[in-house]
């Protein structure tokens, strides 16, 4: 029974947190462009301090707002550059995917299991074929957008996985998506290295896009037939 209320307690928090968001734009402002140009004044004054407050709110609403990563990777190039960027936005990210999966695997396994049920890709993969390893799980939901980013998050707290393995590859294989976005952003942002920063992004993007059609071949295709 306390089990159950757990679950319907975070369940009550999620829905009211996208309600609320709904109704009050909260998404909205915290990318606004006047919230962003607030926040580069920080990065000028207080750098420090500037990087635990994207680190913090994006490790939150990442899980709460159920935003997509690349909203946070964007924002991310724009305010601290490709590089600091970059690693500020794994940090964070990282820290939510591994929030979600403790919601999943400690208050909401209930609620996550019709949701898993009802992606036949997660379910299929990630339930159905059960000799993979964690690390061919998280390289594979990772790097290939057919699998739901949010969702996954939560799902993997009903898989056997561990936290730390689960936290290393997401970190690990969640960078070249957050690599890619944040160089872009940082391109269109800055004239003087605009060139340089799109070039990558475009040869990230090449190389993740031939990686991710490689493993879905060897990985997934096989399990969909």
């Amino acid at each position: 029974m306390r089990r159950y209320a757990k679950a319907l307690g975070l369940i009550a928090v999620l829905t009211a947190s996208f309600f609320l968001d709904r109704y009050f734009g909260w998404s909205r402002t915290l990318f606004s462009t006047e919230t962003l140009e607030g926040l580069r004044g920080m990065v000028q004054s207080d750098p420090s301090r500037a990087a635990q407050v994207y680190v913090l709110v994006t490790s939150i609403t990442c899980v709460l707002l159920a935003l997509p990563g690349v909203v946070f990777a964007v924002a991310a190039g724009v305010l601290f550059g490709p590089f600091l960027g970059s690693l500020l936005c794994l940090i964070a990210t990282t820290i939510g995917a591994a929030m979600a999966f403790l919601a999943g695997r400690y208050f909401m396994q209930d609620a996550v299991r019709p949701w898993v049920e009802g992606n036949r890709h997660l379910k299929r993969f990630l339930f159905e074929d059960i000799d993979r390893s964690g690390f061919v799980l998280l390289m594979v939901t990772r790097l290939i957008p057919l699998f739901p980013y949010n969702l996954q998050n939560f799902a993997y707290g009903l898989t056997d996985i561990k936290l730390l393995p689960y936290t290393f590859y997401t970190f690990i294989f969640m960078a070249p998506g957050v690599t890619f976005f944040t160089f872009g952003a940082a391109g269109l942002g800055d004239p003087a290295n605009r060139r340089h920063y799109l070039a990558f992004a475009g040869l990230l993007a090449l190389g993740v896009v031939g990686v991710g059609l490689w493993l879905y071949r060897r990985f997934v295709k096989e399990v969909e037939e």
